[in-house]
């Protein structure tokens, strides 16, 4: 798999999945606080079975046992891109990258720390997920461990073994704190060789849960090649997926089945065809939109000084798209299957013409920008001026400056563009933009003089 600079560069704004797992661990902490139980009680009081936990937590919110299992099942998802694992993708990012030179080779660079990142926050949020260890998050993060082994954590339910992992990291925990700021000696040596074994036993009652505890049931593996096949094929139909099944699959299953467990994965459907959308537009939306502006949408404002921005696709899978932008952004307006210049795939555009819509847009966007940052500063200073400054005596001329910008800002890479046609000379840039009216905008506010 060839993997790009392109591809990974943003995923650190984007890599914030299950952030709502914080506020789903809230009434647990605080169910488990109002019985009394604290760390400094011992791992007797604290550490109990699920039945214990559920029991707990339904007596304690006043919920259905039901309700309250689902606040102690909130395991993350296994972290992988495109049926990747992190580790095996940094170590293909790694190897892409000696081929690299210059700007390319440290960009790539980037996009490498930005996974490994995403990939360490996704292990905290591991670790937070099992309720009986994440008090303990201290000294299992000095722990030798990996993703699979907190998956194992997380289906040991025998509250003994649980309690023998508590025990080992309460161990270490304490004497790797006695040997803080002591020199090295007899007493240190003790104290290092004590944390080894506690080190050693938190290995064998890993090593005590059986690979097997892991396998997927058939539900669930039906769900993971339904979506690994529509990564691979979007546009696959419900009998193409049946056809596609292994014969173990394939005979428990249907093409109605398939239809119906499709909405569990967040699919999108398009004239029958199943289009698996990108995580991050609901990890991070206004990081995915900024870097879709980037790379396939515009910035811009028309001759009459109204602002404008949109997203452009084509075909089936960019209308998929574009359905689910819109859905998640929750305003602006869509126009599906447009005739395209070229006569060949329609154009599906996602437009935003609100100044409201604009500025929200905009504002929410702009930290995540790479490209068309100063289009989006440029059209959040023009629609300031235009609600609030019209008769200001700047007013005009300032807008006439920020057409010229803004032609600028879109066409200064354009090799052959006619300045002059539209009244730009390159040696006035640096003085159009020092004359930003942002800052004067901002003390006429503060002293109310806004007109």
């Amino acid at each position: 798999m060839m993997v790009t600079e392109k591809d990974l560069i943003d995923s650190k704004d984007e890599i914030e999945e299950l952030e709502e797992l914080q506020e789903e661990k809230k009434p647990v902490v605080q169910a488990l606080s109002d019985v009394g139980i604290e760390l400094n009680k011992g791992i007797t009081d604290y550490v109990m079975s699920d039945y214990e936990a559920v029991t707990t937590l339904s007596k304690n919110l006043n919920i259905n046992a039901t309700e309250a299992r689902k606040q102690l099942s909130s395991f993350p998802n296994e972290y992988v891109v495109d049926g990747e694992n992190i580790p095996d993708l940094v170590r293909k990012m790694r190897k892409a990258r000696r081929k690299l030179k210059g700007e390319d080779r440290v960009r790539m660079a980037k996009a490498i720390d930005t996974v490994i990142d995403g990939y360490s926050d996704h292990i905290s949020k591991c670790i937070d997920s099992i309720y009986w260890l994440s008090p303990y998050k201290e000294p299992l993060l000095k722990m030798r461990f990996n993703e699979k082994d907190l998956m194992k954590l997380n289906k040991m339910g025998d509250v003994k073994s649980r309690r023998k992992v508590v025990d080992a990291l309460c161990k270490f925990w304490e004497h790797d704190l006695k040997k803080t700021d002591m020199v090295y000696g007899k007493d240190y040596s003790s104290l290092e060789k004590t944390c080894r074994l506690a080190k050693k036993d938190f290995r064998a009652e890993i090593k005590n849960i059986s690979d097997q505890s892991l396998v997927k049931s058939k539900k669930e593996r039906v769900l993971s090649f339904i979506e690994t096949e529509i990564r691979k094929q979007p546009g696959i139909g419900a009998k193409q997926l049946h056809d596609k099944m292994p014969s173990v699959l394939h005979k428990n299953t249907t093409s109605n089945m398939i239809s119906k467990m499709v909405k569990k994965l967040d699919v999108a459907v398009v004239n029958g065809g199943y289009y698996k959308m990108p995580n991050e537009i609901k990890k991070n939306i206004w990081a995915y939109t900024a870097a879709f502006i980037d790379s396939d949408g515009y910035i811009t404002m028309d001759r009459n000084h109204n602002p404008r921005v949109g997203l452009i696709a084509t075909g089936d899978r960019g209308r998929a798209f574009m359905e689910e932008m819109h859905k998640s952004i929750g305003f602006g307006k869509l126009h599906l299957n447009q005739k395209s210049p070229q006569d060949t795939r329609p154009v599906q555009r996602l437009n935003f013409y609100s100044q409201d819509h604009v500025t929200d847009l905009l504002t929410k966007c702009l930290p995540h920008f790479r490209l068309k940052k100063g289009n989006a500063e440029l059209l959040l200073e023009l629609i300031r001026m235009k609600k609030s400054y019209k008769k200001q005596d700047w007013y005009k001329g300032r807008c006439d400056e920020i057409f010229k910008l803004m032609k600028w800002e879109n066409h200064k890479d354009h090799v052959g563009f006619d300045w002059l046609k539209e009244g730009i000379y390159l040696d006035d840039i640096s003085k159009l933009q020092g004359n930003c009216k942002m800052s004067l905008m901002d003390s006429m506010e503060q002293i109310g003089g806004v007109i």
